[in-house]
């Protein structure tokens, strides 16, 4: 029982995660802006992928990179 939280499952890849340096270069890069920029439009309007490319004005899709 120890282990449960170490299996978290599928992560939701809806959501941009902040705090996972791997994850948030794939968003970078997916989304083709600054570290600030990312941060500045999920501080503005939360983590949500698709929230975060409409501030960003992005027409490109928010699907997780990959």
């Amino acid at each position: 029982m120890g282990d449960v939280l170490a299996n978290k499952g599928e992560r939701d890849r809806s959501h941009i995660v902040m705090e996972d340096k791997a994850e948030f270069r794939r968003w970078l890069k997916h989304f083709g802006v600054t570290k600030s920029d990312l941060q500045r439009a999920v501080d503005k309007v939360g983590n949500s992928a698709v929230a975060v490319r409409k501030q960003l004005g992005l027409d490109c899709k928010a699907e997780p990179p990959q």
